[in-house]
């Protein structure tokens, strides 16, 4: 049976298009009752008896839970911050710029809920500044929402006051990270902070925050409307609900779906996103955006399940965009245009990313046009055991955020899955080469 989308988040603006995002399609399909509903119960229970019992997880990347995030906030200590993380800026992802342009009245009632429910009184929504219709729209879905009373003093008549700041960002792929973006929204450079102090302790202006994403936030109300427990119903696993995956490269119908996670790759790929045009066999696929280490076509039954593919296909499912590659590629030169991606963006705090990351794209170059030497596998190892040691273990990365290892996700592809084509431009040997990193390889299924 084919795989259909189960649209919670997409369902307005697939049902829409054409005013998806204006304040009376959104209040004619039922948006602000849940922000009505919520108002009518105390912030521990839409953290702990919705939220949390509804097991939401991150969906910027991380996938840590949102409620056990909420609920590391000191008691007591105020004033305390909310912030949106709208700066989607991993290659390849663009579900939240959708979201910013056609529903952005569903993020801003989630927003609200979300600063209750954390009791707090000033949230601010930092959009990636490339985004220029969605800040539009995000700002007159904000002024209308004040002037309907959904923000502002005495929200609803509930007693409850909250402010809601546009920001803009200047295009850091940094500020992705959310210590950066609180760095930026302080004025500074777009750089990550040591942790710890988390920002839920020591955060944005040196007080408590929590920072959630754009389609995090975006599923609260319906969390509020079908209760914490039957939200939890759809997924399979700790991975529950709900996820908009951004399908993009080979593939006859690129685009964005909306899934029940659990679901398998192949459906996403071969069934809503039609599979690869001209009867081309897939020669690879990145699962969770550029940061993610690459899998196979023998993956492609695995469900979309973050632990699994975490914990036994040893990737992620990070921001939701899944590249498609057909057996026409160079898997060298999708190696390095990734790398040079992660090489521009490196804030160059950390000696280890902003020296590694320049050497490892320049070492795939050489590689990728015939200069490569029979040493360079193991160079491009060694930079990357600088970065992360031993390639993989927990906690050991030698830079203060994720973007020093995510500059090695394209070495360990090619390391993992494609040593041999590697080996044979460089004029490598395997008798010939002094050290080898073991990189864990996946298990199927």
């Amino acid at each position: 049976m084919a795989v259909t989308e189960t649209r919670i988040v997409t369902q307005r603006l697939r049902d829409f298009p054409d005013d998806s995002h204006t304040i009376e399609r959104y209040l004619a399909t039922g948006g602000y009752e849940s922000l009505r509903r919520a108002l009518g119960m105390t912030p521990a229970q839409i953290g702990e008896e919705q939220v949390k019992a509804s097991g939401l997880r991150g969906r910027g990347g991380a996938g840590f839970g949102t409620g056990q995030k909420w609920s590391f906030l000191p008691p007591g200590v105020f004033p305390r911050y909310l912030c949106v993380n709208a700066d989607e800026g991993e290659p390849s992802t663009f579900k939240d710029h959708m979201l910013l342009e056609r529903d952005p009245h569903q993020l801003i009632e989630g927003v609200v809920i979300s600063a209750f429910a954390i009791e707090c009184h000033t949230a601010f929504i930092y959009i990636r500044g490339e985004f220029a219709l969605g800040a539009e729209r995000v700002a007159q879905a904000l002024a209308e929402a004040y002037e309907r009373g959904f923000v502002g003093p005495d929200v609803l008549g509930s007693g409850f006051d909250l402010e809601i700041v546009l920001h803009r960002g200047a295009g850091a792929y940094i500020a992705g990270d959310e210590t950066g973006l609180m760095e930026s929204l302080e004025g500074e450079r777009a750089m990550p902070r040591i942790k710890p102090p988390f920002p839920a302790v020591q955060g944005l202006y040196a007080q408590p925050t929590i920072v959630n994403n754009v389609e995090t936030l975006s599923t609260v109300p319906h969390i509020i409307r079908m209760g914490g427990e039957e939200y939890a119903k759809l997924g399979v696993g700790r991975s529950t609900g709900t996820r908009i995956f951004s399908v993009s490269g080979h593939v006859a119908r690129p685009g964005n779906y909306e899934v029940e996670l659990g679901v398998t790759f192949r459906d996403l790929i071969y069934g809503l996103a039609g599979g690869i045009p001209d009867g081309r066999e897939m020669k690879f696929f990145i699962p969770g955006g550029a940061s993610s280490p690459w899998l196979l076509p023998e993956h492609l039954d695995s469900p979309l399940d973050m632990d699994h593919v975490q914990n036994d296909l040893k990737s992620m499912l990070g921001s939701g965009a899944v590249m498609v590659f057909d057996e026409t590629v160079d898997p060298v030169e999708i190696a390095w245009r990734l790398s040079k991606f992660f090489a521009h963006e490196s804030c160059g705090k950390c000696t280890p990313c902003r020296e590694g990351s320049g050497w490892i794209e320049r070492v795939l170059w050489r590689i990728l046009n015939g200069r490569g030497r029979p040493e360079d596998l193991d160079l491009l190892l060694d930079f990357g055991d600088n970065i992360v040691p031993g390639l993989g273990a927990p906690f050991a990365q030698t830079t203060i955020c994720a973007l020093g290892p995510s500059t090695m996700s394209p070495v360990v592809g090619l390391v993992r899955w494609f040593r041999d084509e590697v080996e044979q431009r460089t004029g490598a040997t395997r008798a010939g080469l002094e050290r080898r990193v073991t990189v864990p390889m996946p298990e199927v299924g």
